[in-house]
């Protein structure tokens, strides 16, 4: 920065410069200019009512960014505007006494425009038409007074014009500090009223609210997913972050194709996370569960479960259980099960105490087996049961001849007094395997 123009920010600020400068005609223009400064703002400060008019009018006509909030309430943005200019003109002529004010209402307005929704690029640009107004009415009144004083200024456009950015710098800062706020209580927000939702207290007369907060309709089609990490090592304390990826067509919206990639609706509980799926098929149409299961992208040992789709937000409390059963219904190894296609499995999962007590009565007499060949048993009565009775599909899962799995099954028979090929036996084996398979029992 030249010299000159440091000893006249000194003399603007009240500060001492650095290093003073030789007695010269150079300081005594420095005196003169701020003299002349500071009769032009004597004048602007007594005509400040047609100032702010002036001011007011042209961010009607120029910024589109404040003309919503002229024609909403035009007097509080006069009277912002009016506050801004005392301050900022009274700083021209008293910086010290102006200073912290001018400061405080720039700092005011920058949060009260962030909280309005006014664009940041429209404050400044406020700001910036109010300090071009101000410099030319000073040289105006200037020239009105004594044209040969207009060359004084220019030893003092500098500072006006630092003093323009300095509160636009003040305001960019608030607006952006009242941004992170505001995010942050909207994020809340969000957040319990997705957990309010799933946990299924939230009031009838909010879901209204709810519905516009979260972009989703009151009354669609929704399924909840329940997500659980394989197990964590000892160190690793906490709920997880959800380990997967879902498509893009799943994310809130009234239209979920017409944004892509936004974030889904998440929320993280103790044991598990759940994420609101907004369903677009046909009511009745299992495959678009289906097709969600199979676009998940989930790293291996993950656990999801999706629950029976519901009508409304008002029922994702109920979603969000069947999400649950769905979830307890996965093996541990991981893997995704949709919970329509696995209904006997969660009647298992859905009272445990049962089924621990249906699988020792059925199973119970192979215990007393070898493990080894308990486990045989197990696997080739399994193995059946997938094949649909088949007994030659089931051995060439197992690699063996058809007759070794029909020998296995006879002694399955004999061992349970069990018969497999009475309905209600086979019914039951079957809910017996899920239960050891998902109980551990």
């Amino acid at each position: 920065m030249p010299q000159v123009v440091r000893s006249r920010i000194a003399v603007l600020h009240g500060a001492h410069p650095a290093a003073p400068l030789p007695r010269s005609f150079r300081s005594l223009a420095d005196r003169e200019a701020v003299e002349v400064l500071h009769r032009a703002a004597r004048v602007l400060v007594a005509s400040l009512p047609v100032l702010t008019d002036r001011l007011v009018e042209a961010l009607y006509a120029q910024e589109p960014g404040y003309r919503a909030a002229i024609d909403s309430d035009r007097a509080e943005v006069w009277q912002e505007v009016h506050h801004s200019l005392r301050h900022n003109v009274g700083s021209l002529i008293q910086p010290r006494e102006f200073r912290d004010a001018a400061h405080r209402t720039s700092r005011w307005i920058g949060e009260i425009r962030a909280e309005q929704g006014v664009p940041l690029d429209a404050v400044l640009h406020a700001f910036r038409m109010g300090g071009a107004m101000v410099w030319q009415d000073l040289v105006d009144e200037t020239a009105r007074r004594d044209p040969d004083d207009v060359r004084l200024l220019v030893h003092v456009a500098a500072d006006v014009w630092n003093f323009v950015d300095e509160h636009c710098g003040i305001v960019a800062d608030a607006y952006r500090q009242a941004e992170r706020r505001l995010s942050w209580r909207r994020e809340n927000q969000q957040r319990l009223m997705v957990a309010a939702l799933l946990d299924g207290t939230a009031r009838i007369a909010d879901l209204c609210e709810a519905a516009a907060m979260l972009g989703l309709p009151e009354q669609g089609r929704y399924a909840v997913l329940a997500v659980a990490s394989a197990p964590r090592g000892p160190q690793q304390q906490g709920p997880a972050r959800p380990p997967l990826t879902l498509p893009a067509a799943l994310s809130p919206g009234e239209d979920p194709s017409t944004a892509p990639g936004a974030a889904p609706l998440w929320h993280t509980g103790p044991d598990a996370a759940f994420a609101i799926l907004r369903l677009t098929g046909e009511a009745g149409d299992p495959g678009e569960l289906h097709a969600i299961a199979d676009a998940l992208d989930a790293p291996a040992g993950t656990r999801a479960g999706i629950g029976s789709p519901v009508d409304g937000l008002a029922a994702l409390g109920d979603a969000r259980r069947l999400a649950e059963t769905a979830l307890r219904a996965c093996p541990a190894s991981g893997g995704t099960v949709v919970l329509d296609e696995h209904l006997p499995d969660a009647l298992v999962v859905s009272s445990p105490a049962l089924g621990s007590a249906l699988a020792d009565r059925v199973l119970g007499p192979l215990d007393r087996l070898d493990p080894s060949d308990r486990d045989v048993i197990l696997e080739t009565l399994t193995a059946w049961l997938d094949a649909d009775g088949s007994a030659q599909r089931a051995g060439a899962r197992l690699y063996c001849h058809r007759n070794t799995v029909l020998n296995r099954l006879r002694r399955f028979e004999q061992l349970t007094g069990r018969c497999l090929t009475r309905p209600r036996d086979a019914v039951e084996v079957s809910l017996a395997l899920a239960a050891r398979r998902l109980l551990g029992t």
